[in-house]
């Protein structure tokens, strides 16, 4: 069943035995005869005991560990090494617990590395990684585009900052010595961001003329909307869906009168809603670093009380506030898609306000400055 030899160039004994037709060859790493017939005798009883079927090689282990170890072990535990920027960034990703970020937290690091990989190369020796390689990748990074536009220093910033991040990640699971420095890294100055603005207040800037369509973006990147205008929003989003997935009005109904972001819009369970009560619970991932999910209360205005009554009515099943009525995803099954993804909210909002005058509202965080900017002003008029 097994046999040994003294290997002449070692000096030291070798161990051979077989299981299901395989033969397996060891070094037994002593000269001592009675010692290496020992670990025979050891092996030979332990072949005996797994035909017998009172001992089984569990799914995965190596046979010739397992059986030379007399049952204890199963593999060598093989020690990750890294010494690339790819490595760096597969066994993060592989060793990110599920869970422990949000969704959107982790396609921005996704996007990040592909960028840093792109221009940094995978390939690339973390040892000797200097900050004028990182100064390199800033000044290329400046001179490149996105949707016509250059490339902010603010994006790159986060961009590297990511790096920092996965490295000194690295660096606690002693993987790497020594943290990440970003310090010495030279970006050009860039202007604030223009401040949040009425319609008519940016209507009347861009009127006196003189500026890039850029400049023209920027301000209505700063909109928001009045009481008035977020309910003529609303009335523009339910006649263009009163028949055309009609999860987009209360969809839009509940951003409008609660402030809520994209991401807690599509938390957001049937059960959150207390029309007792005129409250609705937000389920909220950005409150705390040791929760994965805390909870706030928003007060329901009676204009959303009715509307969500109402979806409510004809929900077509599902846990979900805001859920389809049939996929919208070709070929998808209605049943395999129960809650909207973050895409596709952002590509139906888009949708149905193209074509408006609202055409000029980007995305769901107009609806939250604007909410938070009518409830200030609400609480200085009563003061």
């Amino acid at each position: 069943m097994a046999s040994i030899f003294l290997d002449p160039a070692s000096g030291v004994f070798q161990l051979r035995f077989r299981y299901e037709g395989q033969s397996y060859k060891r070094s037994l790493k002593t000269a001592d005869e009675k010692e290496a017939r020992s670990v025979q005798g050891r092996v030979e009883e332990t072949l005996r005991l797994i035909e017998r079927g009172r001992m089984d090689i569990p799914e995965g282990a190596d046979p010739g560990i397992f059986i030379l170890s007399d049952g204890k072990r199963l593999a060598k535990k093989e020690a990750r090494v890294i010494r690339t920027l790819g490595d760096l960034f597969e066994t993060y990703r592989k060793q990110t617990p599920a869970g422990s970020k949000e969704v959107v937290t982790l396609n921005g690091e996704r996007t990040h590395e592909k960028h840093l990989l792109r221009l940094l190369k995978p390939n690339r020796l973390l040892k000797g990684l200097l900050i004028r390689d990182l100064q390199e990748y800033v000044d290329a990074r400046l001179e490149e585009k996105w949707c016509d536009k250059l490339i902010q220093p603010e994006t790159i910033q986060k961009e590297l900052t990511t790096l920092r991040l996965v490295w000194n990640w690295a660096v606690e699971q002693g993987y790497l010595t020594g943290p990440r420095s970003l310090k010495g890294l030279k970006y050009p100055k860039s202007d604030e961001k223009q401040p949040f603005q009425t319609w008519d207040q940016i209507e009347t800037i861009i009127n006196r003329g003189g500026l890039t369509a850029e400049q023209e973006q920027d301000l209505w990147d700063g909109l928001y909307l009045t009481r008035e205008q977020v309910k003529e929003v609303l009335e523009c989003v339910k006649a263009k869906t009163a028949d055309d997935h009609p999860f987009l009005y209360p969809m839009f109904a509940f951003v409008a009168h609660t402030g809520a972001r994209r991401s807690e819009l599509l938390r957001s369970q049937i059960n959150d809603f207390d029309f007792h009560t005129n409250t609705v619970q937000i389920r909220e991932k950005k409150k705390s670093k040791k929760k994965a999910m805390t909870f706030r209360r928003v007060a329901m205005t009676p204009f959303l009380a009715q509307v969500m009554q109402e979806w409510f009515a004809r929900h077509p099943g599902g846990q979900f506030t805001i859920c389809p009525q049939f996929s919208t995803e070709r070929g998808k099954p209605f049943d395999e898609l129960n809650q909207l993804e973050l895409r596709e909210a952002s590509r139906q909002f888009n949708r149905i306000l193209r074509d408006s005058k609202w055409s000029r509202i980007k995305g769901f965080h107009v609806f939250r400055h604007s909410f938070a900017s009518t409830k200030r002003s609400t609480r200085e008029s009563e003061t």
